[in-house]
């Protein structure tokens, strides 16, 4: 069967309500008409009437934290050791230590959209959501969660929409 890769980012916006306050994307633009003081440490005695049409370049500074946008959890984000409970306690992966090839698996999406704002999601919770759907879980299967927050991503309510995990 052919794979079906399905795009699930969203773009990384400044004023839009994405993340815990404080902790929200920051993008900074330099535009052609305004970056000039950027590009003239880098060649002495130029002049802005020098480049064409007296344009800089177009750039951006963001500011992130881990969590913005669209991204992959580490299991080090959750803690600093895993496989305690499987006799081999050891430092966790880090998102440099994930295999790429984990994120290019298949997957299924369990829908928890009925749940509450703020329901935590339970072990009960997970073992019966499959088999509504009549799945049954693979090793490294990808699994993806609808909660209800993502119907109210970019308004106020956003943060503490949905349930948790």
């Amino acid at each position: 069967m052919p794979r079906k890769l399905v795009d699930l980012s969203i773009f990384l916006e400044n004023d839009v309500a994405s993340d815990p306050p404080g902790l929200e994307p920051h993008i900074e633009y330099f535009t052609h008409e305004n970056s000039f003081a950027q590009i003239e440490p880098f060649f002495p005695g130029l002049q802005k009437q020098d480049l064409p049409d007296g344009e800089g370049w177009a750039v951006e500074k963001v500011s992130l934290s881990t969590h913005n946008g669209t991204h992959l959890d580490a299991p080090y984000h959750f803690h600093s050791t895993q496989d305690k409970a499987l006799g081999d306690k050891k430092q966790s992966l880090t998102i440099h230590d994930v295999p790429l090839d984990w994120c290019f698996q298949p997957g299924v999406k369990l829908d928890f959209t009925a749940k509450a704002d703020g329901y935590v999601v339970t072990a009960e919770d997970l073992e019966a959501e499959p088999q509504r759907i009549n799945h049954t879980l693979s090793p490294l299967e990808i699994v993806v969660v609808n909660t209800a927050a993502g119907k109210r991503y970019g308004q106020p309510n956003y943060v503490a929409s949905g349930c948790g995990m």
